[in-house]
C-alpha cells in the first residue's frame, strides 16, 4: 500500500487521480488509514458521493472535454487508442453529441476510455455510451459520470501502485471467449442467447470441459442433465467437498455475466491450486448448471434441480415452442433422458460441506453504494405461472364497446392489478413479462391473449399474497367482461435465507479486502435457493455497471471487482482450511 505521511502526499495522490481538489485531500486525509488499494479507492468515491452537487460538478469540470484533442483525458495506452481508430465522421459525430451533452447536463462527458479489461473501447461503443447517457435524466448522469470518474482512477491507482487484476481479467475473458457461442438470429446480431440443450448450449459445455481441464481439475465431465461438474481432490480421497458453481445458460438477448461469473471465479482459484501443486483438506467440485433460467421449456433450474434430486419427470415430456418435448432434446444432445440416470445426481449432504455462489449483483444497490462485493443474507420468494385469457375475437369497426368481450384489455387490468399489489408490500414486485395476442389483427378485437406473470417477495408469506390478490382479480375482471381464464403454475421457490456459517465466512473473506462487508437479499433467483433444500448456502454478489443492468447486452462489471471476487473466494477457501 501507498505510504502516505503528510498532507501534501495526500494531495499529491488525489491530484494524481482525480485532479486538484483541496476539498477532497483534506478528507482522504482525514480517512487515514487505510488498509489496502481497495479500501483507498472505496474511500474516496464515498467522499464524493458525501460532498455537495457543487463539487462533485467541480471534478467533472477539471476533468475536461474527451473529444477535445488537446484533452488530457486520455489515458496513456489502450484508454486512448480509439481516436485513431476512428473515422473522420465518428469523430465529428463524437464531437457534436459531446457538445449537446455539455448543454444538456453542464458538465463534460465523463467516459471510461479504458473500458472493462482496461483494454481500451472503441468508437461505437463510446458513441453508444453517448447516446445512451444523453437520455439519462440530470440526478441519474450525474450519479453515472461520477462513477465514470471513480473507475478511470481507479486504473490510474492501478498504473501508480503496479497492481494488475489478472484473475479478474481472466474471468472476463472467459465471459467474452464463451459468449461467441450463441443461437441465431441472435448470433448474426453479435448478441447472447443460449438455452437448455441447443446447438450453441451444447458448445458452450463442450468449451467449459475444455477450460476446466486446462485449469487442473482432475475430473471433468457432463452429467446426465448437461451440467458440466469439475472436480479438484483434496489432500485425501474420503475427505469431503465444498460444492460452487452457476449456470450457462442465457436468457434471450442476454448479459455475458450472469450465471456464467459465478462458474469461471472458482475455476480461477482452482487454475492458482493446481499451478501451485497445492491439495487442501476438502476437495473443491464445481458445477456449471445446465438450465436455470426456464427459456426453452416451462420449467427452470432443472441443473441444480438434479443434484438435489428434485427433477420431476414430468418435465421430460414439456414441449418447447418448436414442439420437440425435453426427452427428445436430451437424446438429440447424447443424454440418457433416463430418470435413474438423474436421480443417480442427488448429492448426498453428509459429503460436502456446504453449497457457495458467486454471481453478478443484477441490481443497483452496491453502484449506488460504491461497494464491489455484497454479502447474500437472503434469496426472496418466487411464483410464476403462465396465463391466458379467452374472449371473442370480433371486428374492430363494427362491434360497439360495450358488446366487445376484449381479451387484451382484461390482462392489462390484471397487469396493473398486479402492479398495485406488489407496490403496497414491502419488498414484493410483480411482473408481466410477456404478452401475447396470437394471430392478432390491428383491425380485430382480441379474442384471446396470453401473458406470463412472475412474483416475488421477501417471505414466503407475502409472495403468496400478493399472488392470490392478483389471482382473485384475474377471475373477477374475466366474470366482469364475460371472459374465461386459466393461469398454470410453472415455479414456486421458497425464500433461502443463507447459512449463518457460510455468510460469516464470505463477510470475514470480503472484510478482510479492507471492502465493507454490505449484506442484502437477493431479489433475483438463484441456483442457491434449490441447493437450499439440500445443503448450507450462502452467496456472494459482485457489482454490476450501468445501473446494475443485467438480462441484457449491457451487462458488465470490471475486472478490478472480479479480481476481489476471486481474492474474497481464496480468503473463503482458506477460512475453511482452518476449520477442517
Amino acid at each position: 500500500m501507498l505510504q502516505l505521511f503528510t498532507r501534501a502526499d495526500v494531495a499529491a495522490l488525489v491530484g494524481e487521480l482525480y485532479g486538484c481538489a483541496p476539498w477532497l485531500a483534506e478528507r482522504a486525509w482525514q480517512a487515514l488509514p487505510l488498509s489496502s488499494p481497495a479500501a483507498c479507492k472505496l474511500r474516496l468515491a464515498q467522499i464524493v458521493r458525501e460532498a455537495t452537487h457543487e463539487q462533485q460538478v467541480s471534478l467533472l469540470l477539471a476533468h475536461g472535454d474527451f473529444s477535445a484533442s488537446d484533452s488530457g483525458t486520455d489515458e496513456a495506452g489502450p484508454g486512448g487508442a480509439w481516436r485513431m481508430q476512428a473515422s473522420e465522421g465518428e469523430l465529428r459525430r463524437m464531437r457534436e453529441l459531446a457538445a449537446e451533452y455539455a448543454r444538456q447536463f453542464g458538465w463534460p462527458f465523463v467516459p471510461d476510455l479504458a473500458g472493462p479489461l482496461a483494454r481500451g473501447l472503441g468508437a461505437a461503443q463510446i458513441l453508444g455510451a453517448l447516446q445512451r447517457r444523453l437520455e439519462n435524466p440530470p440526478e441519474m448522469e450525474l450519479a453515472e459520470s461520477l462513477r465514470q470518474l471513480h473507475r478511470i482512477a481507479e486504473l490510474r491507482l492501478n498504473g501508480k501502485l503496479g497492481l494488475r487484476p489478472l484473475l479478474g481479467e481472466q474471468v472476463l475473458d472467459w465471459c467474452e471467449r464463451l459468449a461467441r457461442h450463441s443461437e441465431p438470429p441472435w448470433r448474426e446480431q453479435g448478441r447472447l442467447t443460449v438455452t437448455y440443450l441447443s446447438e450453441a448450449h451444447r458448445a458452450c459445455a463442450g468449451q467449459l470441459r475444455e477450460w476446466m481441464n486446462e485449469c487442473g481439475f482432475d475430473e471433468v465431465h457432463v452429467d446426465a442433465v448437461g451440467n458440466v461438474v469439475g472436480l479438484y481432490h483434496a489432500d485425501r480421497r474420503d475427505a469431503p467437498r465444498l460444492l460452487t458453481g452457476s449456470h450457462y445458460d442465457t436468457v434471450r438477448d442476454a448479459g455475458r455475466l450472469d450465471g456464467r461469473v459465478g462458474i469461471f471465479v472458482p475455476m480461477a482459484c482452482v487454475r492458482e491450486l493446481a499451478r501451485e501443486g497445492r491439495r487442501l483438506p476438502f476437495g473443491i467440485e464445481v458445477v456449471g448448471f445446465a438450465e436455470e433460467e426456464g427459456q426453452r421449456f416451462a420449467a427452470a433450474f432443472l441443473g441444480s434441480s438434479a443434484l438435489i434430486g428434485a427433477f420431476d419427470p414430468a418435465w421430460l415430456d414439456l414441449r418447447d415452442a418448436q414442439g420437440m418435448r425435453m426427452r427428445e432434446a436430451m437424446l438429440e444432445a447424447g443424454l440418457p433422458a433416463d430418470m435413474q440416470a438423474i436421480h443417480a445426481l442427488r448429492r448426498d449432504p453428509a459429503r460436502y460441506l456446504g453449497f457457495v455462489e458467486v454471481h453478478i449483483e443484477q441490481g443497483p444497490v452496491l453502484e449506488a453504494l460504491d461497494l464491489p462485493l455484497g454479502v447474500v443474507h437472503s434469496i426472496n420468494a418466487s411464483w410464476r405461472a403462465l396465463g391466458e385469457v379467452v374472449g371473442v375475437a370480433s371486428h374492430a369497426g363494427t362491434t360497439p364497446m360495450q358488446a366487445r368481450r376484449d381479451a387484451a384489455c382484461a390482462v392489462a387490468e390484471v397487469m396493473l392489478l398486479a402492479e398495485r399489489s406488489a407496490a403496497a408490500e414491502p419488498g414484493a414486485v410483480a411482473t408481466v413479462g410477456q404478452l401475447e395476442v396470437p394471430g392478432g389483427s390491428v383491425n380485430v378485437v382480441p379474442g384471446r391473449c396470453r401473458f406470463s406473470l412472475d412474483v416475488r417477495a421477501p417471505a414466503d408469506a407475502l409472495r403468496d399474497r400478493v399472488r392470490a390478490v392478483v389471482e382473485k382479480g384475474l377471475h373477477e375482471v374475466c366474470r366482469r367482461r364475460g371472459l374465461r381464464a386459466q393461469l398454470r403454475e410453472t415455479l414456486r421457490e421458497p425464500a433461502a435465507p443463507s447459512d449463518a456459517g457460510l455468510q460469516e465466512r464470505w463477510e470475514r473473506a470480503v472484510a478482510g479486502l479492507g471492502v465493507e462487508a454490505h449484506g442484502m437479499s437477493s431479489g433475483a433467483g438463484h441456483d442457491s435457493m434449490k441447493m437450499h433444500r439440500l445443503l448450507p448456502q450462502a452467496m456472494l454478489f459482485v457489482r454490476g455497471s450501468l445501473g446494475g443492468i443485467s438480462h441484457n447486452a449491457l451487462e458488465s462489471s470490471t475486472a478490478d471487482d472480479l479480481q476481489l471476487a476471486c481474492l474474497a473466494f481464496q480468503r473463503m477457501i482458506e477460512d475453511f482450511c482452518v476449520s477442517c
